[in-house]
């Protein structure tokens, strides 16, 4: 699988964003997918995640701003984040693994991340 994530940019705090990965393979469907962020200085943390199209599950951090959807027709997958804050701002990374997990080493594939920043 290889993974293609777009959509980054500068916000302002309170501001949206969407991010989309866009992932090529005929086995999109049977890969849980997840997004997480590296801030400057700080390690690689998740998320979000969604497995088919269950309900996503999130970090709590993102809950009730963020939303993770997946398009399974398209292979695409999704990250709308709403009221975005100044600690928000980092790399976002799309992953793929096979199954649910809030954990970077679970995950297989990884898209090239692409930069959010939030302006204060």
């Amino acid at each position: 699988v290889q993974l293609q994530a777009s959509g980054g940019g500068l916000v302002q705090a309170g501001g949206s964003l969407r991010l989309s990965c866009a992932a090529s393979g005929r086995t999109f469907n049977s890969y849980n997918m997840g997004w997480f962020r590296q801030a400057p200085g700080k390690e690689r943390e998740f998320v979000a995640g969604i497995w088919w199209t269950f309900g996503g599950y999130y970090a709590d951090s993102v809950k009730g701003r963020f939303t993770i959807s997946r398009d399974n027709a398209k292979n695409m997958v999704y990250l709308q984040m709403n009221n975005l804050k100044p600690e928000d701002a980092a790399v976002y990374y799309c992953a793929a693994g096979s199954r649910t997990s809030r954990s970077a080493g679970e995950y297989l594939y990884w898209g090239q991340g692409t930069l959010v920043t939030v302006s204060s």
